[in-house]
């Protein structure tokens, strides 16, 4: 489901409570949650210790613990005020009144639940001290946006999505499978990591005057917007490069694909350059997009 789709939600007359949780869940985001995993499975397989059930359990943590921060962001942001009428980006269901505070606030708990059920039950194929692993996905889900000093509101959430969009799922879910790391899984979570910061920057490029004002404190608005352009291109290139272990030793050809890849991410770049405001969800589209493309990319090297 794409930006678009959601608009015509939006603008269809009233919102209904099915279209309002979809909204909530923001479906076109979730390639940052699946595209690491995704590409620890190919790298599991390639190693030929790849086992389906630890593979679905760890996407469905992932799916689980990113809907969990989705909805979290909906309710905290409400609360701090961040989110107004003169919102830019995808309308937010609480604030909106699609969705109830004490409902959304449930629903969080609920979601995170159920992401914790399903990383339990990675304990039978690993070891014991991953729910240490778990504790900090949870805690990171909510720390984001709520609690005495939320890491979204303090400019740590670059960070966060770095940890928790690909260091943490693309290794560990490797670890499950293969029962230990390696460099090249290290390099390939900062890689799909590094492109996931991207979705947040243009998230918070767009969002830079209404951040300012509730006194959200994020990257972009501690170094400017100038800073976000020059970050978002930084981390494009850094992935291609912190990639090259999946690809180096392969065809010459394969090299081409990854930098027609960085081509198409310079073309996405070029949309911060362009008119602001909500004319750049086109652009958060599109960088979420080329995540999910990178790590196909990588599943097509690694796997075939």
């Amino acid at each position: 489901m794409n930006f678009s789709y959601l608009c015509i939600l939006y603008s269809s007359g009233k919102m209904n409570k099915y279209k309002a949780w979809i909204a909530a869940a923001r479906p076109q985001t979730l390639a940052a949650s699946v595209s690491p995993v995704i590409v620890a499975c190919a790298m599991a397989y390639r190693a030929g210790v790849f086992r389906w059930i630890p593979a679905v359990l760890c996407l469905l943590v992932a799916l689980f613990a990113q809907i969990a921060s989705n909805f979290a962001n909906d309710y905290f942001d409400f609360k701090k005020g961040a989110d107004t009428s003169e919102r830019l980006g995808q309308p937010r269901a609480v604030a909106s009144g699609w969705i109830k505070p004490r409902n959304m606030l449930i629903a969080t708990l609920i979601t995170l639940s159920l992401a914790c059920l399903c990383g339990l039950g990675l304990l039978f194929f690993s070891d014991w001290w991953l729910i240490f692993v778990g504790l900090a996905i949870a805690a990171g889900v909510l720390a984001y946006s709520a609690g005495p000093y939320p890491l979204a509101y303090n400019g740590l959430g670059d960070v966060c999505v770095l940890l928790f969009y690909g260091v943490v799922p693309l290794c560990f879910t490797y670890f499950v499978q293969a029962g230990g790391f390696t460099v090249t899984i290290f390099l390939l979570s900062l890689a799909m990591g590094l492109l996931s910061i991207n979705i947040l920057l243009v998230n918070n490029y767009r969002d830079y005057e209404q951040d300012k004002a509730v006194g959200k404190r994020t990257s972009i608005v501690i170094f400017g917007r100038k800073f976000g352009r020059i970050f978002y291109l930084v981390n494009a290139i850094l992935a291609v490069i912190l990639a090259y272990p999946a690809y180096i030793y392969r065809d010459k050809g394969i090299w081409f694909l990854f930098a027609f890849f960085l081509l198409l991410e310079l073309f996405t770049w070029q949309d911060l350059n362009r008119p602001r405001g909500s004319a750049l969800n086109r652009t958060l589209e599109m960088t979420a997009r080329n995540v999910l493309l990178f790590a196909l990319l990588l599943v097509s090297v690694l796997a075939f």
